[in-house]
């Protein structure tokens, strides 16, 4: 346990010191409280098809949305606190838990379509596997000569 002259982490106390007032929560307003709200990513390319692994920890399936248009896919995760609960729950010291929206794109191509991609959520992972489709080719240009 650190004496309570320390804070949370060494930029809460770098960031807060008075010679730097410009820089005062420069941490959260960049990455948010500890870098917690990123869809940490793992991308894995086999022959035939990609998997992508997204860290969505705390979220429901109700709570994620995916979405195709012009070649890249969204995923959406929003999540909200029930404030009626934590009123009844008691008087809440220090609440750390997220509430607000995330949101992730990945160019996937134009040749993917809703029904070749497969999502399944489980233990706060989202798990999505993605085909290789080859993006249809334009006609070979051909030169015309101008008289």
């Amino acid at each position: 346990m650190l004496p309570s002259i320390f804070g949370e982490t060494l930029f809460d106390d770098w960031f807060g010191f008075p010679a730097f007032p410009e820089m005062h929560d420069v941490d959260r307003k960049l990455y948010g409280k500890h870098a917690a709200r990123e869809m940490k990513t793992d991308v894995r390319e086999h022959d035939d098809r990609y998997e992508l692994d997204i860290d969505l920890p705390g979220f429901s399936k109700d709570e994620l949305s995916l979405h195709l248009q012009d070649g890249y896919l969204t995923v959406n995760a929003a999540k909200g606190l029930d404030e009626e609960k934590k009123d009844k729950q008691g008087k809440v010291i220090r609440c750390e838990r997220y509430s607000g929206a995330l949101q992730r794109s990945f160019y996937v191509g134009e040749a993917i379509e809703e029904t070749d991609v497969k999502a399944k959520y489980e233990n706060g992972v989202l798990k999505l596997e993605i085909p290789k489709k080859e993006n249809k080719k334009l006609p070979e240009r051909k030169h015309i000569a101008i008289e």
